[in-house]
């Protein structure tokens, strides 16, 4: 379908890559990942022709239709939503005009608005709006707001309109470029299982390790300028990453060896003469070797850490009775909210249900219209918005920036944090206006490590960053003592930290208290009792006009409702039994691949250790969920004695 042959490309006389091939065939899953800056956005550029390669070829399988997901910016008209949900072609966007003004009763309908209507129906136009309806709800999009001019739509919605647009039109190829920055938690879940089904080739960019593991089944990395393929997901990429840097390594450092020792037999004995014959055929031998070239590295990451901060009062911070609206739109009418010390918490929910108003809330960055808001003893805040630039000056340089701080510090200093953020040299010197949004990113990290808090408030903090230096910031997160509260879509990076979970919805906050997986096994648990909750039983017939029912018509009654409750019983019985079967043999099989992965002759066996890794992955996945089901079955089966 797609073939790129030897593709390298340079700016300015810096290469970003050289001798890039690779094939993309229908129904592929490519992860295309490296440090940012290395090409990947460029390499997309190419692919669609809005560039030309300095050396190599591109070459396409006639008729392939491809759609392009860019990373930030995306065009927003006068158009609604569910017509750019729509615009699938040329032809298409004309038609709707055309029906639109029509609609509008603008002038007489003329002969030829007809001929489009009737065309609109031929080109199966309807059925065309009903799938985008279903994939804009999938998104996120309230069913009111279909008709809404895409115009008066933030940025983010506006690139979740083009998502739509993409996954409507369904092109052989999609080139998606960090897809999931603009989703909330519960569409990027519908989006990630949408494409699971998709019927084209899929290349995505993408920072978030969860949604590459989810989807592909082939990792390309560009690295150093050339470009590595490993079969599998994001996981499978790193461990075999990992093995293939260990055995180059070894496989240098042994030919490094073999070359000293016949250096120095060289050396030895090329003067004299009953040796000088061999000393020559040595010489040959390591000019005859293939030489390898050591592992290069990776390159240039942030590494940094958080300095720990004072300790707090136990209670943090509090919202009490808290009315927050933005105009007639009213979020929270009575809010009570409360951190305590130590927790990492994380607000998830659908997009506009109040995450990022609740989070200003407590930053202090937002007033609420009635309601206090209290910071406990020794509390410091810091607030990482979502948007980098509403903390950042865009006419400031990166060093007036940084230096925008109340403490006192030497520039020495601030250089050197700028450093370890990878703001080296005269790239202190740029505006923020001209930074990427992964140095943004990097920028606000800096403001926060400059001035550290004890209670951290962050909204997306891995969006724009690459997958290393999300590592970097999970790392550093890791090790914070003082308190998180964020906000992330981010699955990975969710699991991995928090340790408490707020679902916000309607005005209304629901605490899980525990981590990812377990508000995950509470949320599935909830869902199969309520799908599993037997159906109201029918009611009793009304008694016959001679009066109430006589005692043979009563013991039948009641012997039928002992039977409805010994059935119902035994299906409860059955239930609890079968999950407690399921959950021992997950839990065994768990212990069995464990131990196979502890030992060495399973690293010997070609793919054994992804393998086995996979199946860890499904069995962890699926182990909360199957308890908390049997905790909800087990809990009816005792009320029903």
């Amino acid at each position: 379908m797609l073939a790129l042959s030897d593709v390298g490309k340079a700016y300015g006389g810096r290469t970003l890559f050289e001798g890039v091939s690779l094939q993309v065939n229908r129904a592929d899953r490519v992860g295309l990942v490296g440090s940012n800056g290395v090409g990947k956005s460029t390499l997309f550029s190419l692919i669609l022709g809005h560039e030309s390669p300095d050396r190599g070829k591109i070459e396409w399988q006639r008729g392939v239709t491809t759609g392009h997901l860019p990373q930030e910016s995306a065009p927003a008209g006068d158009q609604t939503v569910l017509e750019l949900a729509t615009a699938v072609s040329s032809e298409m966007v004309e038609l709707q005009q055309r029906l639109r003004r029509l609609d509008a009763g603008h002038g007489e309908p003329l002969a030829e608005d007809y001929e489009a209507r009737a065309r609109f129906e031929r080109l199966d136009g309807f059925r065309l709006q009903a799938r985008a309806k279903k994939v804009l709800r999938g998104l996120g999009f309230p069913e009111g707001g279909f008709e809404r001019p895409v115009r008066e739509l933030s940025g983010g919605w506006v690139m979740r309109g083009h998502l739509a647009r993409l996954l409507v039109a369904q092109p052989d190829l999609l080139l998606l470029d960090e897809p999931t920055n603009h989703l909330d938690l519960e569409a990027l879940l519908w989006f990630q299982e949408y494409l699971r089904t998709y019927p084209g080739a899929i290349v995505v960019i993408s920072h978030d390790r969860d949604f590459l593991n989810e989807l592909v089944t082939l990792v390309v990395e560009l690295r150093q300028g050339r470009m590595f393929r490993y079969a599998g997901n994001y996981d499978a990429y790193l461990e075999q990453r990992e093995a293939n840097e260990r055995h180059l390594l070894a496989a240098y450092k042994n030919q490094e060896r073999e070359i000293a020792r016949l250096q120095a037999f060289i050396e030895r004995f090329r003067a004299k003469n009953t040796k000088a014959t061999q000393a020559k055929s040595k010489e040959k031998q390591i000019a005859r070797m293939e030489r390898i070239e050591a592992p290069a590295g990776d390159e240039a990451v942030i590494d940094f850490e958080f300095p720990q901060p004072p300790r707090t009062g136990q209670r943090v911070v509090v919202l009490r009775r808290v009315r927050c609206a933005y105009g007639q739109n009213v979020v929270y009418a009575n809010l009570d909210f409360e951190a305590e010390r130590g927790q990492r918490m994380v607000l998830v929910g659908p997009n506009g249900a109040g995450k990022s108003t609740l989070l200003k809330l407590l930053a202090g960055v937002l007033t609420p219209q009635s309601g206090e808001r209290q910071l406990g003893c020794h509390v410091k805040a810091g607030y990482y918005s979502q948007y980098r630039i509403e903390n950042l000056h865009p006419g400031w340089t990166v060093l007036e920036e940084a230096f925008d701080t109340p403490q006192r510090l030497t520039e020495t200093f601030v250089r050197s944090v700028l450093g370890t953020f990878l703001f080296r040299g005269d790239d202190v010197f740029k505006r923020v206006s001209v930074l990427s949004g992964g140095e943004k990113s990097r920028l606000a990290l800096v403001k926060l490590l400059l001035d550290p808090p004890n209670l951290l408030l962050m909204d997306e903090p891995t969006t724009h960053l690459d997958l290393a230096s999300v590592d970097a910031l999970l790392f550093a997160l890791s090790r914070f003592t003082g308190t998180l509260v964020f906000i992330s879509h981010d699955v990975y990076f969710i699991r991995s930290l928090a340790n408490h979970v707020v679902h916000v919805q309607d005005g209304r906050l629901t605490h899980y208290p525990g981590d990812y997986p377990y508000y995950a096994a509470k949320i599935a648990a909830a869902r199969a009792a309520a799908a599993a909750e037997p159906s109201t039983p029918t009611a009793t017939p009304p008694a016959t006009p001679a009066g109430t029912p006589s005692r043979k018509e009563q013991r039948r009654l009641q012997a039928e409702e002992r039977q409805a409750r010994s059935r119902e019983r035994q299906a409860r019985q059955d239930l609890v039994a079968r999950l407690e079967r399921e959950i021992a043999g997950l839990e065994a099989r768990q212990q069995q691949l464990t131990a196979e992965l502890e030992r060495p002759e399973t690293y010997a066996q070609a793919g054994r250790a992804v393998e086995i890794n996979g199946e860890l992955k499904v069995i962890a996945a699926r182990l909360p969920a199957a308890l908390g089901e049997w905790e909800t079955a087990a809990t009816r089966l005792a009320e029903l004695g």
